[in-house]
């Protein structure tokens, strides 16, 4: 905007990111690809007013992003509410890989005791370093922000920082456009 002669407020810039982005995000969805049927499930912090939230993240066994959700607690309900979005949205996996977390763990056993045909679950850290290094991508953009105030705004940042990653990766259909192109194609 600035090189174009046009001051703007970064709080401006904020409150159109926060109307915009869950638009995005739902017009990405329509046109995101498939994903594999091999989950890497983990979840990393995120500090909002000094206080840790919960990013949970998955990644296929390709590293193309499954699904994200940010929860306010680290426990077997919060867990359980993000697998089962990931599945709705994404379909049921065959594999899902988790590290030695016990919310996890009952998580996936209480879904698997309503399946006909349960998830295959893996604990093993050194599974889970694709999703390990995938986490890295969101946290050097956090990283930089002064700090989120509120769950909501946070909420969809992190979503449009998500949504950004996703099309950085290639995940969404439609071949031949540069990440820029696949952005500007949301909006249209």
């Amino acid at each position: 905007m600035a090189e174009r002669g046009i001051e703007v407020d970064h709080s401006t810039v904020h409150r159109c990111a926060i109307k915009m982005l869950p638009v995005l995000e739902k017009a990405f969805r329509r046109h995101k690809r498939a994903v594999g049927r091999s989950w890497r499930v983990d979840e990393t912090y995120i500090t909002i007013k000094g206080k840790w939230k919960y990013l949970y993240r998955a990644v296929d066994k390709a590293g193309h992003t499954v699904d994200f959700l940010l929860r306010a607690h680290r426990d077997k309900a919060a867990a359980q509410r993000y697998f089962e979005k990931s599945i709705d949205q994404n379909g049921e996996p065959e594999t899902i890989t988790i590290d030695k977390s016990g919310s996890n763990l009952g998580a996936l056993e209480a879904l698997n005791a309503q399946r006909d045909t349960p998830i295959k679950i893996r604990q093993n850290k050194y599974l889970n370093n694709i999703i390990e290094q995938d986490h890295r991508a969101i946290e050097r953009r956090t990283r930089s922000m002064p700090g989120f105030k509120t769950f909501r705004c946070t909420r969809i940042v992190l979503g449009g920082i998500e949504l950004m990653h996703m099309i950085k990766k290639g995940q969404m259909k439609g071949t031949g456009q540069t990440a820029a192109e696949q952005f500007y194609s949301l909006i249209k």
